[in-house]
């Protein structure tokens, strides 16, 4: 693991406390559509949505107005297997925020019933 990488133990010992960024598809993010691997549909709680396609459009300021980001804010980006929010950690990071990636994603989240969804 990097350090702009954070594990699912982290991540869940730390809901709440840092800003969460899903990048996948408006659908994937409400669960309406999903990867018929993953056992579960929807977002891990407090996310919010911008897919890495519109991530790629905004600059700091939109982004931060769009998702109520402030400058400097910790920021954990995630998708869908790590793929996507491997670019979204790099731009966020360029952006000026304090960017890491959750490699596991949704793909590993959903695994885990003892771990909190949104739909």
């Amino acid at each position: 693991m990097t350090l702009n990488e954070i594990a699912i133990d982290e991540l869940a010992a730390r809901l709440g406390a840092v800003a969460l960024v899903d990048v996948r598809t408006p659908s994937e993010y409400d669960g309406s559509v999903g990867s018929p691997c993953d056992p579960r549909q929807g977002h891990i709680p407090g996310a919010r949505n911008v897919d890495l396609y519109r991530l790629m459009e905004l600059d700091a300021g939109d982004l931060g107005a769009e998702l109520g980001l402030g400058p400097g804010e910790e920021v954990v980006a995630y998708c869908h297997s790590g793929a996507r929010s491997a670019i979204a950690t790099q731009i966020l990071r360029a952006l000026g925020y304090d960017a890491r990636n959750y490699v596991g994603s949704w793909h590993e989240w959903s695994r885990h019933d003892d771990l909190p969804v949104e739909r």
